[in-house]
């Protein structure tokens, strides 16, 4: 066994490598940017090595710099994690030359499989079924419509380097396989350094369904079930489970043996991961293998006992796997949230800036379930563009699958985040779905559900009810406490009976009021909104906390709340709004009130996210039609095109290409 490993990434997959490494006794390096210097990654480390700028390409992927890293600290081994070098057969064929450990495949799996024309073609020749298309080198945006013409739309247009969603898009038409060729073809030259793209034919209403697979240096492999991918947006796996609430136990064994015959076929060792898409009859087609490992492995390790990481760290060592394809038992279920940095009421863009407040839920145990949060940021820390946006991956275990999504709902509702965009409002409405809870999901689930974006999720009626009578619940017990501390403050309400007013201010279904009755006397203090049932609420809540965890009529409840001028600003599934308690009288006058309108920014197209400007696409003086495209801005790694929404003339450009822009910045006019 390995003395001492270097991680040759950063983030939460570093963190996750160094809490095995450190069970193991194994000691452990990290390696960090400038912008990293103070990274949680790089205080869990016995040791640090700086290598470079911020910028990914002058840092993580210098080869050299990571070379020199474990000469300085006499690392034996390396874990790659994902991402950055974990699939790049040069920097897998350098540690080999050097005598250093790959905690990895071989080289040459590297190459066959990170390929994906090539992949394809090996996973044909093993017998694993695949997905037709035009597997050869495409030359530019014209042959790519002649070659998608020929096969039908819709197609997949994909960089052959590509991997976690970049260099990937859906063409309908012509118009959308030229421009989609163009920008893949761009967007896999600057993350990948590889501008190949290939063309297959795109299945709809498909389910994305992974297999994992670990292997020796002694020739044994086995699969250790499936992982369910099938919530993405753009591409980008959102929310992951094992195993798939769609897969029979006959599917599962084909998969499973055809992943293991790939694996063979090109000598696979250590941890992998073949995906493929699957269609509603259960056809399943081959996709891509990932020869490290996944960002979603901790649902497999929850369901298997099995840790994937020691188990990687273990073969590189040269160990026997001591685990046989018969041992492999699936226990309970599991499902991982990604929380990622963006805004999802901005069309999920970038958002970048500092972690005012972190607080993520307690992990361990929790009733017959588990929470598991894989995270690599803290309170205080900076949201970087050069890297990334994802902030933690946030894992519940439970014995069945409702289980675990209640679970994984009520760890989201206690999860805090400030100072950023983030996704957990529309992680917590997913988990809310009634689609999603009943496992009726493909790859389009988004698009289908969300096809105007996300504005944010709409309570239920009985929801709504909990919401208001704990937001009045709280003001009372605020202004008793002011009261009590003031000393000198009437008691303005009733101590028995309060009668309250609840105007709710909502963006998805607008304003709204509710009489609300609060009575204080004796032990639990008790909730009547309108005429529904009297509720008794039992809290520990006290004033200026943002996280209210009450049981309403034994039911628990976690929900966040933060004041917001004169009234209380309520989080919960999802849903985001005001909720102000007045008198009778006072709401009756309050409703009299204006409603302050938002500017009007029809005019002008404003940077969504901060980022570079790439190109700027027309002139001043051009007409532009509804959705022409007119800039594209670079963020976290991910090109973005910006469109007209209107008809419109550019009357003035005001960023070029090569501009760092901050939300908002104008970039250009129209009349």
């Amino acid at each position: 066994m390995f003395d001492k490993i270097l991680i040759a990434n950063r983030g939460e997959i570093a963190c996750r490598v160094m809490k095995t490494a450190k069970r193991l006794g194994i000691g452990t390096v990290a390696v960090h940017s400038d912008a990293d210097a103070n990274a949680p990654h790089v205080r869990m480390a016995d040791e640090a090595v700086h290598i470079g700028p911020p910028a990914a390409a002058e840092s993580y992927l210098v080869i050299d710099r990571i070379v020199e890293a474990i000469h300085r600290t006499g690392a034996q081994a390396v874990h790659p994690g994902y991402g950055f070098l974990s699939e790049n057969a040069a920097f897998a064929k350098r540690l080999k030359d050097e005598g250093i450990a790959f905690i990895g495949p071989p080289v040459g799996a590297i190459e066959a499989m990170g390929d994906k024309i090539t992949s394809k073609k090996l996973a044909g020749e093993a017998g694993v079924s695949t997905v037709p298309g035009h597997m050869g080198l495409i030359e530019d945006a014209e042959e790519a419509v002649r070659i998608a013409t020929g096969i039908g739309y819709p197609v997949m247009i994909k960089a052959s380097a590509g991997g976690g969603g970049k260099g990937m898009r859906i063409a309908w038409n012509d118009a959308e396989a030229h421009e989609g060729f163009a920008l893949s073809r761009s967007e896999a030259k600057s993350s990948f350094g590889d501008e190949r793209i290939f063309i297959e034919k795109f299945v709809q209403r498909p389910r994305h369904i992974e297999i994992q697979v670990l292997g020796d240096t002694h020739g044994n492999i086995v699969y250790l079930g499936e992982r369910e991918c099938s919530i993405q947006r753009r591409n980008q796996k959102v929310i992951e489970e094992a195993p798939s609430p769609f897969l029979d136990e006959a599917t599962r064994k084909a998969m499973g043996e055809q992943s293991v015959a790939l694996a063979k076929a090109v000598d696979y060792c250590s941890a992998g991961t073949v995906e493929f898409i699957v269609d509603p009859d259960r056809n399943f087609y081959f996709l891509e293998m990932n020869t490290r490992l996944q960002v979603e492995h901790p649902v497999t390790e929850l369901i298997t006992g099995i840790d994937l990481v020691e188990q990687m760290i273990r073969v590189a060592a040269g160990e026997r796997l001591d685990i046989a394809q018969g041992d492999v038992a699936l226990n309970g279920w599991a499902i991982e949230s990604r929380l990622y940095a963006e805004d999802p009421y901005r069309n999920f863009l970038p958002s970048i800036g500092r972690l005012t407040r972190y607080r993520p839920p307690a992990e361990g145990q929790r009733g017959e379930g588990i929470v598991r949060n894989d995270t690599g940021v803290e309170e205080g820390g900076e949201i970087s563009m050069y890297y990334d946006p994802m902030i933690a991956k946030l894992c519940t275990w439970a014995p069945n699958r409702v289980a675990a999504i209640d679970l994984m709902q009520d760890a989201l509702d206690g999860f805090e985040v400030e100072g950023i965009g983030h996704n957990i409002p529309f992680l917590q409405a997913v988990m809310n779905h009634d689609r999603f809870r009943s496992g009726d999901i493909s790859t389009a689930f988004i698009a289908e559900e969300y096809p105007e974006g996300f504005e944010g999720a709409a309570l239920s009626a009985d929801e709504m009810e909990t919401a208001v009578s704990l937001a009045a619940l709280a003001h009372v017990v605020s202004e008793r406490r002011n009261a009590a501390i003031s000393g000198t403050l009437p008691n303005r309400r009733r101590e028995v009976g309060e009668d309250w007013i609840a105007m709710v201010d909502d963006p998805v279904t607008g304003r709204t009021a509710h009489p609300v009755k609060v009575v204080m006397e004796g032990g639990l203090p008790t909730v009547q909104v309108g005429s529904g049932d009297i509720c008794r609420v039992q809290t520990d809540w006290t004033p200026g906390q943002t996280v209210m965890r009450a049981v309403v009529e034994g039911r628990e409840v976690t929900l966040k709340i933060a004041p917001d001028a004169d009234a209380l600003h309520i989080r919960w599934r999802g849903a985001s709004f005001r909720v102000a308690l007045r008198t009778p009288e006072a709401a009756r006058l309050a409703a009299l009130m204006p409603v302050k309108l938002p500017p009007d920014t029809s005019k002008f197209l404003l940077c969504p996210m901060p980022g570079l400007v790439v190109s700027i696409l027309v002139a001043e003086g051009d007409e532009v039609q509804e959705g022409q495209a007119l800039a594209v801005v670079e963020a976290m790694k991910m090109e973005n095109v910006l469109r007209a929404e209107k008809r419109a003339t550019i009357s003035a450009i005001n960023a070029e290409a090569g501009a760092s822009l901050a939300v908002d910045d104008v970039i250009m006019e129209f009349v």
